[in-house]
């Protein structure tokens, strides 16, 4: 079983956003897919519920109230957190994920946020042990512009975490959203840029360099 995080302590990085394409990326995939939603907001559940009987299923759990039971029968567990997660609620996620995507937007504020919880995250004992592996992400972005720049600088001089991939700011996520769907769902016409930002994603995910040493 596979086990995916989408993780950030700053309220509105795109957590869910990024959580549920995954979840449906690996549905279209022919995955049996466990959405778990750890947020109390519960965007990942609402996304999922407005999603069409006749697309591939995914199973929705609700982990905000901290308990929730996984079927057995699952090839893939995407992690949708909540924000301002830190210490020991911040260890205890870190156990549950082999590889965690961390999310970061184009703003000062976000930078500096992003810096100190990086590093909280790199400093944990089984990120540390290489027993779940990191990798960051640039999210909602405006290319070509400075603070898309500076950005981009920030996050390639991130030790120990590589940088895979920019996903640009489009209306394509939300209205995929509105009926449930994730990038890869819409018509290629439409979404090919975006699948096209989402493919390092997803070949670091499928690579041996997103899983645990043990599991290499």
């Amino acid at each position: 079983m596979r086990s995916i995080m989408v993780l950030n302590s700053k309220g509105g990085s795109g957590k869910s956003t990024l959580s549920t394409n995954l979840a449906s990326y690996y549905a279209s995939q022919g995955n049996r897919v466990l959405l778990v939603d750890f947020d109390p907001q519960l965007s990942s559940l609402d996304w999922l519920a407005a999603r069409s009987s006749g697309r591939k299923s995914i199973t929705g759990v609700d982990a905000s109230k901290g308990n929730y039971r996984a079927p057995r029968n699952v090839d893939y567990i995407i992690y949708d957190t909540p924000a301002a997660v830190h210490g020991n609620e911040l260890n205890a996620y870190l156990r549950r994920a082999q590889s965690i995507i961390i999310p970061v937007l184009p703003s000062p504020i976000d930078m500096r946020a992003a810096t100190p919880f990086i590093q909280k995250v790199l400093a944990n004992g089984r990120v540390a042990r290489k027993e779940c592996r990191i990798a960051l992400v640039a999210n909602r972005c405006r290319e070509n512009t400075n603070v898309y720049h500076q950005l981009d600088g920030y996050l390639k001089k991130v030790r120990k975490a590589p940088f895979i991939s920019v996903l640009r700011e489009t209306q394509n996520y939300n209205k995929a959203a509105e009926r449930g769907l994730g990038i890869f769902e819409l018509a290629p016409y439409l979404a090919t840029r975006d699948r096209d930002q989402w493919e390092p994603i997803i070949k670091w995910l499928n690579s041996k360099r997103s899983m645990p040493a043990n599991l290499r």
